[in-house]
């Protein structure tokens, strides 16, 4: 039996994610059919963006009311809701349970699978701020899906009508794919933050760095965006400067910590990036070399006394 491009939606968690969701599609018509949540004021406030759908406490009613109910509950309790969930013969075949997490694997929902539900993964690539906006901005984004054949046409479309873009990764491979996604969202905020605590150093403080920081971090997304990863880089690697480099990491390495390793390692990708140039900037070789010694020297040293660090609130990196 295929699955209805068009189904009834319900959501067990109400969090961000889902009441984004929730309203986005109530919004293109679709119907929001109910929700369950441990928070009351969650699940009042999903309801109340979607239609005033109906708010249960049995998660067992949400999946009696939807055809595709997502799941948008922490990663450790996805297995243990799939669990509580049980199916009538007459309806599991054109039911469908969906968890919203991006590293867990959707074999987590097994216990639906095996009644005959369809199941599957549906992870938006976007920071959920929890802000109404979240709705428009929510556009253009890509949403990654893993679900069988007439599941994913179904999702797919509620890709479109969210006017964001399908991406689809083969099993097993949540956990890379959400791994490697940290460096478009919590570690380029690291690496801001990371210039940010160097540069009080200089006497510059978070506010007047970030004023002068962000501007640049967007003009070098637009240039990601108009020239591709290698044409956008900038800098002593681009141009091959390794006095720049070897001072660089000198001066990282006389404050200690973790400093230098972390610009030598993330060095290491510029330069493989500025290899891909036609021509690739001369120096690169020398460049890489003194990134591997410096290094190498790191990890020579011997690491700082683990009670200081905790103390001081930073984990020494070791390469």
């Amino acid at each position: 039996m295929p699955f209805p491009l068009h189904p009834s939606i319900g959501f067990i968690g109400a969090g961000r994610l889902a009441q984004t969701l929730a309203a986005a599609w109530h919004r293109r018509g679709y119907r929001i059919a109910a929700v369950a949540s441990r928070s009351k004021e969650s699940s009042r406030q999903l309801a109340e963006r979607a239609g005033q759908c109906q708010i249960v406490s049995d998660l067992q009613h949400v999946i009696e009311a939807a055809t595709l109910v997502f799941v948008t509950v922490p990663d450790d309790v996805i297995g243990a809701v799939a669990t509580q969930l049980c199916y009538s013969p007459e309806r599991a075949d054109s039911c469908a349970l969906v968890h919203c997490s991006g590293a867990s694997s959707v074999d987590l929902l097994e216990p639906a699978r095996a009644q005959g539900v369809l199941t599957g993964g549906f992870h938006p690539l976007y920071l959920f701020t929890g802000q109404a906006a979240d709705v428009d901005r929510l556009a253009g984004c890509s949403i990654t899906i893993e679900a069988p054949a007439p599941l994913d046409a179904a999702l797919r479309t509620l890709v479109g009508a969210l006017d964001c873009v399908p991406l689809s990764i083969p099993s097993g491979a949540r956990m890379l794919y959400h791994g490697a996604a940290s460096y478009a969202a919590s570690f380029a905020v690291a690496s801001l933050y990371e210039n940010v605590t160097l540069w009080k150093h200089i006497g510059l403080d978070e506010d007047a760095a970030l004023a002068a920081l962000l501007p640049m971090l967007e003009r070098t997304l637009q240039s990601v965006r108009d020239k591709g990863l290698s044409g956008a880089i900038a800098g002593p690697v681009s141009r091959g400067d390794v006095s720049v480099i070897r001072s660089q990491l000198d001066t990282l390495a006389a404050l200690g910590e973790d400093h230098m390793a972390l610009y030598a390692m993330l060095t290491r990708r510029v330069a493989a990036l500025a290899r891909r140039r036609s021509p690739a900037p001369t120096g690169l070789d020398a460049i890489e070399a003194t990134v591997e010694a410096a290094l190498q020297r790191g990890m020579d040293t011997p690491a700082p006394d683990d009670s200081a660090a905790q103390r001081s609130g930073r984990v020494p990196l070791r390469p």
